[in-house]
Order: C-alpha cells, then structure tokens, then sequence
C-alpha cells in the first residue's frame, strides 16, 4: 500500500511485530526504518530490555520510528502500560531523510493500531525517561 503523498509503503511485518509488542508483548521495542521505498522492521528489543537499550539502538545519525511498550506504575499504586510512537529525527541526519520520515510518518503511525502516545525526538534529552514517565501520566 503506498501512501499517495509520499511514495511510501509498510511491509507487513510491521504490522505483525507490532501486535506481537500489544497482544503478547514479545518486545519491549521496536525500530522501524525507511529502506527502497516502503517502511521496515529494523531492530527488535527483548521484553526484558531497558529504556537505555532503546535508546541505544537508535543511531546518531539516521531517522527511525519506534514504537516503545512503557510500563508504570500510578499514583494510586496501579500497574500500566502505554505503546508510545517515537519519531526520531537527529540533527545530523540528512535533510532530504528528515523530509522522507516526516512526510511519511501519519501514514505509518495510522497502520499501527494502537499508539497511545506520541514523541518527536531531534536529541536524547528530547525523549528522556523523566519525559516519558510524564507523559504516560
């Protein structure tokens, strides 16, 4: 399926990993990467991976999405768990790949039922742990 604005389209195991992340939580993470024109699987963190392994597995230099399985615990002492979509694009990757996942990054996100919250990181400090904590509350 390509998307008309931007050429793009998803491989379907995509979509497969991902409701491996929400319905059996496989995975703790995932990466994506654009590669020849369509959206691809490009790393798989364990389910009993940290945040820092995630963050880790994303380049200084290269766009990614990533969809991210974040477990917390409330204020009233409940457990949970919140998928969050990460659109990670670094200061030093190219212009012309910034443009490519930003164009195509609604359209993906829409294949991936499910996200309940979204980040746009250009730098680690922009999608640190203090910040998704805070935002899954």
């Amino acid at each position: 399926m390509a998307n008309a604005a931007s050429g793009m389209a998803v491989n379907d195991e995509c979509k497969l990993k991902f409701q491996e992340l929400k319905a059996k939580r496989s995975y703790r993470f995932i990466t994506f990467k654009i590669d020849q024109q369509q959206v691809v699987v490009d790393k798989l963190g364990g389910p009993n991976d940290s945040y820092d392994d995630f963050q880790a597995s994303l380049p200084n230099d290269e766009c990614r999405y990533a969809v991210y399985d974040f477990d917390f615990t409330t204020d009233e002492k409940c457990q949970k768990s919140k998928i969050f979509f990460v659109a990670w694009s670094p200061d030093s990757s190219r212009v012309r790949m910034k443009m490519v996942y930003a164009s195509s990054k609604d359209r993906f996100k829409r294949e991936l039922d499910g996200i309940q919250v979204e980040i746009q990181a250009t730098d680690p400090s922009e999608m640190s742990l203090d910040i998704v904590k805070a935002r899954a509350l």
